[in-house]
């Protein structure tokens, strides 16, 4: 087991809560307004997530890669897909039990676990897996559980989820995860549409009775979602 060195959680210079909380007014300045979600990116120390090499820049709004053809995403995705997330078209604020598609390196998962009531987590390549539950060890964050698995067939046995969450793109929402959000549920997920233009495209679905509602929102650029293990 690891140990953290004194001071690494709050970081110096380049990784300084100074500099977080730069971040976090820079999210505020990009037009996230959600309290909760500002203070949980000012309180997750980034810079545990990157490679050493890579520290310096752990709390510039950029993607950083974690090796394996993935990546971290940057600041203001993670905030803005978990604002939306919590407030969803008809106002509600509550996240309730989240599923997050595509763990990587564990941040998405402990900003999220730092708002929401319970988080489950999958990663299908068993490396990272590995990599994130070590990340995360510090944080003893007891509401998070983390899942070696397949995210397209998501967690059928701890569904219904309130919410879930995609960090890899689909040209499709999975049947399985639509069947396992909860009635009044939301799931924001990358979609890649356009056809020889292809384009990724945020997009919010809410359950509503017996249907569920689509809302598109700004373009992103997430790694695609692959199924199986690794």
């Amino acid at each position: 087991m690891s140990v953290r060195a004194p001071g690494e959680l709050s970081g110096i210079g380049m990784t300084s809560l100074r500099t977080r909380a730069r971040m976090v007014e820079r999210l505020r300045e990009q037009g996230v307004a959600d309290e909760r979600v500002l203070a949980a990116m000012g309180t997750v120390p980034r810079h545990l997530f990157v490679d050493e090499a890579l520290r310096h820049r752990a709390y510039e709004d950029t993607a950083l890669p974690i090796n394996y053809g993935q990546t971290i995403s940057q600041p203001y995705v993670v905030a803005r897909m978990i604002e939306v997330l919590a407030t969803g078209r008809k106002g509600r604020r509550e996240l309730g039990k989240v599923l997050e598609i595509g763990t990587g390196c564990g941040y998405q998962a402990a900003v999220l676990a730092s708002i929401a009531a319970e988080v489950y987590t999958i990663e299908r390549i068993r490396e990272l897996h590995d990599r994130a539950r070590r990340n995360l060890l510090g944080l003893k964050l007891s509401n998070l559980r983390l899942v070696h698995g397949d995210g397209r067939a998501g967690l059928e046995q701890a569904a219904p989820f309130d919410s879930i969450v995609l960090a890899a793109a689909s040209s499709e929402v999975p049947e399985a995860l639509l069947r396992q959000l909860a009635r009044g549920g939301r799931m924001v997920l990358p979609l890649r549409r356009g056809g020889a233009r292809e384009q990724q495209r945020l997009v919010l679905v809410e359950r509503m009775g017996h249907g569920f509602e689509e809302t598109e929102l700004e373009l992103v650029r997430f790694v695609p979602l692959e199924s199986g293990k690794a």
